[in-house]
């Protein structure tokens, strides 16, 4: 329900204080982790969250529930010592966990397909058993504003204080126009470098470089929203450049229509254009590697017994 006028901007007002203290209960300050054998490096982790993006679209779920599986796997790894080993396994377990928390219940994949058609290298129950640690971890607390909860808000409170925003594109409705921002969102939590920031810094900024190509006002409705917020703005302006980097030199690197293969073994993504990789029926048992002259990869087995689950994580 949308309410006219004041009462709307004072409902977005209150999701955002609402969010903005929730997230600053939760959010932890990144500290980069020496790459070593034992540590899930920055680029493990962005390859991994581009995995989960892929099985986002391949599954046909919400990005509310792929920016919450990124979320938990982001707060898991900075609680525990993980080995890379087991980066798969954990990344399908938060993304499992925040199907079952966002989507409805027709549309959370079933755990015994999602393990198979996902090529996880996890059964379905070493998936349920990562699901505990994880869960022991973050005590049981799922519920964290995310970066995409910001950018609806702000969204919406830029729509609804300057209703010429979206005059410059007359053929996007503001849904229209959120789904756009949306997408470089995704793609922006991919990347490791900007975990330094809060989501709501992430949102506001991507906010703000989509207002300054829009609107001439775009500097006060910016402050605006910081001040809402209560954000620093030397850190706004330093997260806005590194998103413009970010976006730019993603659209110049990527080929056309490509998608993301994750290589659990290697924990590696291949990059491949549509039409030489597609994903088989759940009855093929995946893609073929044949023409590969390596050694062919077997996926890895995360298998975890009761004893072993408490001396994996520190």
């Amino acid at each position: 329900m949308k309410f006219p006028g004041p009462l709307e901007n004072q409902r977005l007002s209150f999701l955002l204080e609402k969010a903005i203290s929730r997230e600053a209960q939760m959010w932890k300050v990144n500290v980069p982790k020496m790459p070593t054998n034992q540590n899930v490096s920055p680029s493990q982790r962005d390859e991994v969250i581009q995995w989960l993006a892929k099985l986002k679209y391949q599954f046909n779920l919400y990005p509310e529930t792929f920016a919450l599986a990124s979320s938990l796997l982001d707060r898991f790894l900075a609680t525990v010592k993980a080995h890379p080993k087991y980066l798969s396994c954990i990344a399908i377990s938060c993304f499992f966990l925040a199907a079952k928390t966002v989507e409805e219940d027709e549309r959370i994949p079933v755990l015994k397909v999602l393990a198979r058609d996902s090529f996880c290298g996890c059964s379905s129950s070493e998936i349920l058993r990562m699901e505990r640690i994880i869960l022991d971890k973050l005590n049981w607390d799922l519920h964290t504003a995310t970066p995409l909860d910001f950018l609806h808000i702000f969204h919406a409170i830029a729509v609804s204080t300057r209703p010429q925003l979206l005059f410059s594109l007359p053929k996007l409705s503001p849904s229209q126009h959120l789904a756009i921002l949306t997408k470089q969102l995704l793609h922006c939590i991919a990347c490791n470098q900007l975990l330094q920031f809060k989501g709501s810094m992430l949102a506001l900024a991507m906010v703000s470089l989509e207002m300054e190509k829009l609107i001439p006002d775009w500097l006060p409705l910016t402050i605006e929203l910081l001040q809402k917020a209560q954000m620093d703005s030397s850190q706004l302006i330093h997260c806005r450049e590194l998103v413009a980097h970010h976006l730019s030199t993603l659209q110049s690197s990527l080929p056309l229509n490509s998608v993301y293969v994750y290589r659990p073994l290697k924990h590696t993504l291949v990059t491949c254009d549509k039409g030489v990789f597609r994903l088989h029926p759940s009855s093929v048992p995946g893609p073929d590697f044949s023409k590969d002259n390596s050694k062919p990869e077997v996926p890895v087995r995360v298998i975890l017994s009761a004893s072993q689950a408490s001396l994996c994580f520190s």
